[in-house]
């Protein structure tokens, strides 16, 4: 990739710490993710409808039946690529968001602190 603007940037670490932070993902950030982030900045695509993509797919994910089969993790930034679009033709009612972060507030705890415990056995020691 060539040179991006210091806002570029920004909007595309910003895109992948949430999608690294999001429960269901693997916590890896790929050349493609990164692609991706870029290519939405280009479309306009707000740092806030990103985000609630994510957290709107991961509710989707987790929120359901107890009995269903367990799902693969996220690998890549691209599976959320639905949701966006679909988010973009029709936003989350106002407070949705919220709904959805205290839904899944347990989740998230338990996703963070599994990221911390792999950054943890990466580190030499």
């Amino acid at each position: 990739m060539k040179p991006v603007k210091p806002e570029v940037n920004a909007y595309i670490e910003k895109v992948m710490d949430v999608y690294h932070h999001t429960p269901g993902t693997l916590g890896r950030i790929r050349r493609e993710d990164r692609r991706l982030a870029l290519e939405l900045h280009k479309r306009g695509v707000s740092l806030d409808v990103v985000q609630e993509a994510l957290l709107l797919a991961t509710a989707r994910r987790s929120l359901r039946a107890m009995d269903a089969a367990p799902l693969a993790p996220v690998r890549s930034l691209h599976y959320f690529v639905p949701v966006i679009e679909e988010l973009i033709a029709t936003p989350l009612p106002d407070g949705y968001a919220r709904y959805l972060k205290q839904k899944l507030r347990k989740l998230q705890a338990e996703h963070d602190q599994s990221i911390s415990a792999q950054a943890r056995q990466r580190k030499p020691g």
